[in-house]
C-alpha cells in the first residue's frame, strides 16, 4: 500500500523562489525514509507540502487515499505526526497534556479550547509515554526535561494522534550524539513494529546510512537521488552536497 505520493509536484513562492521543482516519488507503508540536502535544499517544504502546512503550488499529492487539499487537511494532520526540530512543546504544561495534545484533531473544538480530554485519551497518552520510556516523567513540567527527553516527549505526542505516518524534520539537529542515536533508535522501532511509514529529514549521512531504508535527497528543490543506502557513494554525496 502506498502511504506518500507525489506526483509533478512543484512548491514556487511569490518572489519566484522554486523550492520543490518536478518532485516524483511514492512512498509504500512502513517505510523509514532518510531525506538529505544541504540547508536550503527544500527538505523542510517538503514536509510541510505532504501535511499541507505549506502546500504545494502545483501537480499532486496524496497521503493514504486523500488527496492534499484544502479540504481534507484536517484529516492528513489527524493520521500525520509531526516532530520537530525544537520540539514545540509548551514548555509550562506537564509532560502528559503536552503528550495529549496529539490528541485534540479527535476533540470537539470546545474541549480542545480547554484541555479536556477523556479517559481513553489518557490511556492512549500513557501508552505512547511508556513506548518512549518516558512515564514516570508525565507529570513534570516539559521544560525540566533535557533535550533528549523533550525530543522523546515529541514522539509520544506524534504517536499520541495514532497516526499512519510520521514525519521528523530535523529530529535530532538540536541533540548531543548520544540522545540523537536514542532518539533515531526509537524512530526506526517505532516503524518496524508498527508499521509506521517514517519521513525524516537529516544533515548527518551516517545516520541516514545507518537507519533508513531508502535516502531521497534534494539539491536546489530537485530530487537527486532515490535509492538504498548502499548506493550512497562519494560520487552522489558530491552532487547532493555542491
Amino acid at each position: 500500500m502506498t502511504a506518500i505520493k507525489l506526483s509533478a509536484v512543484y512548491k514556487t513562492y511569490p518572489n519566484g523562489f522554486c523550492a520543490l521543482n518536478d518532485i516524483n516519488m511514492e512512498i509504500p507503508s512502513g517505510e523509514f525514509v532518510a531525506v538529505l540536502g544541504a540547508s536550503g535544499a527544500g527538505k523542510s517544504t517538503l514536509l510541510r507540502a505532504i501535511n499541507g502546512l505549506d502546500p504545494a503550488t502545483a501537480g499532486s499529492i496524496t497521503v493514504g487515499d486523500l488527496a492534499v487539499a484544502r479540504h481534507s487537511y484536517r484529516k492528513i494532520r489527524r493520521q500525520t505526526g509531526m516532530i520537530f526540530q525544537h520540539f514545540n512543546l509548551i514548555d509550562g504544561l506537564n509532560v502528559m497534556t503536552n503528550v495529549l495534545t496529539g490528541r485534540l484533531a479527535n476533540r470537539h473544538w470546545l474541549s480542545s479550547l480547554f484541555y479536556l480530554f477523556s479517559e481513553p485519551d489518557y490511556r492512549i497518552a500513557e501508552d505512547a509515554l511508556r513506548e518512549v520510556d518516558l512515564l514516570e516523567k508525565a507529570w513534570n513540567r516539559a521544560d525540566t526535561l533535557s533535550g533528549g527527553q523533550q525530543q522523546r516527549v515529541g514522539i509520544a505526542r506524534a504517536l499520541a494522534q495514532q497516526p499512519g505516518i510520521i514525519l521528523a524534520d530535523e529530529p535530532v539537529a538540536s541533540l548531543d550524539p548520544k540522545s540523537s542515536v536514542e532518539v533515531l533508535d526509537l524512530l526506526k522501532k517505532i516503524c518496524t513494529e508498527k508499521g509506521i511509514t517514517v519521513l525524516v529529514n537529516l544533515h548527518q549521512v551516517e545516520f541516514a546510512v545507518r537507519y533508513a531504508d531508502r535516502i531521497i535527497a534534494l539539491n536546489q528543490g530537485r530530487l537527486i537521488f532515490d535509492g538504498q543506502p548502499a548506493q550512497l557513494d562519494q560520487s552522489f554525496l558530491n552532487t547532493i552536497y555542491n
